[in-house]
């Protein structure tokens, strides 16, 4: 069958149908007949190009704007790319030229509703930073104060939804014809990334983020979240605190010294420990680009456009992993992550359990400046997809987020001992959340519960008792199939039943030939030979029906 193409995305179709085909993924485009239609002949028969990772960089640049974000997602995904893949994609670059100061006039007097000059008596013309889906400009209220205003690219919400669209089409074709997408199903994983991506283009959620998070950092005094203005801000424009600062990644040696590197460090690790453990809702692309040293001695953390939620469940259980990492507990870490994750089919647990400790094992016997705990969280990850274990998408956000989090600080100081400060911290948030289960709300609440159960209790072990008095009392384990189990058992029967009638007849059969007899067939007494026929004939309709019904469950599988 062939791909249902659709002309006016005729070009976009070929454009991710060759990536695929020059990173080796030929066998999905052939596999989900992408190629017929949208390749030439001699590349539907030529050899993979096997680009370097930092092409395929590079090209996802060169696509524009949606590629560039699906890069940086997947630089998360030690599940489906191998590490010097990761790397590259972490270093991706979101700079692309800015759009003309006429276009960013029109669209913030649109989307304020009022003239450019009334709302900023002052307004750089030229932006200071230029990304692919808006630039940020500098300017002045009308009170004095310096804002930065974060303009959206025009028409880049149409670009994205159509790159999308298309994208959608070529994953339902590779997950309905090949293992992998039946695996992973790419088209959901896709749907997820698209919200994710429409969230960051309205302005307004990200304004929503920076409040969010500014109050969930305000016990940092060291750290600063820039602050929007909701009356200067709609879904294309964001107007924020205007931070005068440093890139960490710009500041030399002698430039450390001034401020307390150190102790910015920690504090940074340690809010960013408690967004993911304590808050549920975290910054979640804290690399060095993001963070500035501002001329007060603060860090302030900017572009809060991709943040991530944590249920309170799965934290409790990214904090048990990271203690295990950190104590050396490979087999506890294997089992928490199996616990966060899906078990497939395939699933190898023992496997899995193995090479999770190696990896843990390694990061014990590493000096503190070559461990970097995102890093044994990735390789955790790309352990579990290889042995059949989906890993839990908090999971690789989280490896991610303390990759860039390990640089910034390692920027900082680079004698900062992150496994230290994550075993101290971790405990501490362990013994918060243990005080938090004994305030009196949690009290209270179990002690409603367990008066509810005492109320409860006398009856029921009224019906219990007089239930055992009448020997009424039946005790029901769903263990097995019990239907399935006597039906199994009655075939065996019926078999072994339909097997000694067969040999009965063999022996008489034979025991008959012995005897002279005036009805014969072919010189044989006619009896013994009637006998020896039937006895036969039975005997092949067995073994034909043991050899169909008795297969293996899979191999009578249809195929998908």
């Amino acid at each position: 069958m062939h791909f249902p193409l659709k002309p006016q995305r005729l070009k976009r179709y070929k454009d991710i149908v060759l990536l695929l085909v020059k990173y080796g993924r030929r066998d999905l485009v052939q596999a989900s007949d992408l190629d017929r239609d949208l390749l030439m002949e001699d590349m539907r028969h030529g050899m993979a190009l096997e680009g370097r990772p930092e092409q395929l960089a590079h090209d996802l640049e060169t696509l524009g704007p949606t590629f560039i974000k699906l890069g940086q997602m997947f630089s998360t995904r030690a599940d489906l790319l191998p590490q010097p893949y990761l790397e590259a994609l972490s270093r991706l670059q979101d700079k692309i030229a800015p759009f003309p100061f006429e276009q960013v006039e029109r669209i913030v007097s649109q989307e304020l509703r009022v003239r450019l000059s009334k709302a900023f008596p002052t307004f750089s013309t030229t932006p200071v930073a230029a990304a692919s889906l808006g630039q940020v400009h500098w300017a002045r209220l009308r009170d004095g104060r310096e804002v930065a205003v974060k303009v959206q690219r025009p028409g880049i919400r149409q670009v994205i939804l159509d790159d999308f669209d298309a994208l959608d089409e070529i994953a339902a074709q590779i997950d309905r014809h090949t293992v992998i997408g039946r695996q992973y199903v790419f088209r959901d994983q896709l749907d997820s990334f698209r919200r994710t991506l429409l969230r960051e283009l309205d302005y307004r959620q990200e304004a929503e983020n920076q409040r969010l998070l500014g109050r969930n950092l305000a016990p940092y005094s060291r750290l600063v979240v820039p602050q929007p203005y909701h009356d200067y801000t709609s879904s294309r424009v964001l107007t924020m605190d205007f931070v005068r600062g440093t890139k960490i990644t710009a500041l030399s040696p002698l430039a450390r010294l001034d401020y307390d590197c150190r102790g910015l460090a920690e504090d940074l690790f340690r809010a960013y420990l408690d967004q993911v453990l304590v808050d549920g809702f975290f910054h979640a692309d804290p690399h060095p680009g993001n963070v500035f040293v501002t001329q007060e001695g603060k860090l302030a953390l900017i572009d809060l456009g991709m943040t991530a939620h944590v249920d309170p469940a799965v934290q409790e259980n990214l904090l048990k992993l990271l203690l295990a990492i950190g104590e050396g507990r490979g087999h506890d870490a294997a089992g928490i992550c199996m616990k966060l994750g899906q078990c497939l089919e395939d699933c190898q647990r023992t496997r899995f359990t193995r090479e999770v400790a190696d990896i843990v094992a390694r990061y014990k016997s590493a000096s503190h400046e070559q461990v970097a705990e995102g890093r044994i969280v990735m390789e955790m990850t790309r352990a579990a997809a290889e042995n059949g274990v989906r890993p839990a998408p908090e999971l690789s956000l989280l490896g991610k987020a303390l990759l860039h989090l390990d640089e910034a600080s390692r920027t900082l100081d680079p004698h900062f001992d992150a496994e230290e400060l994550m075993h101290r911290h971790g405990e501490a948030i362990l013994r918060r959340r243990m005080l938090k289960s004994l305030a009196p709300g949690h009290l209270l609440g179990s002690l409603l519960d367990t008066q509810r159960l005492t109320r409860r209790l006398p009856e029921r072990l009224d019906v219990l008792l007089e239930h055992l008095v009448e020997d009424r009392l039946e005790i029901r384990v769903k263990a097995i199939d019990e239907d399935e189990l006597r039906q199994n058992l009655q075939k065996i029967a019926n078999r072994i039943a339909v097997a000694l009638v067969l040999a009965a007849l063999i022996v008489g059969a034979a025991m008959i030939m012995s005897i002279e007899t005036e009805w014969t067939f072919l010189g044989y007494p006619a009896l013994a030979m009637v006998m020896f026929l039937l006895a036969a004939g039975c005997g092949f309709a067995l073994v034909f029906d043991i050899w169909l019904q008795d297969r293996p469950r899979r191999e009578r599988k249809p195929p998908r």
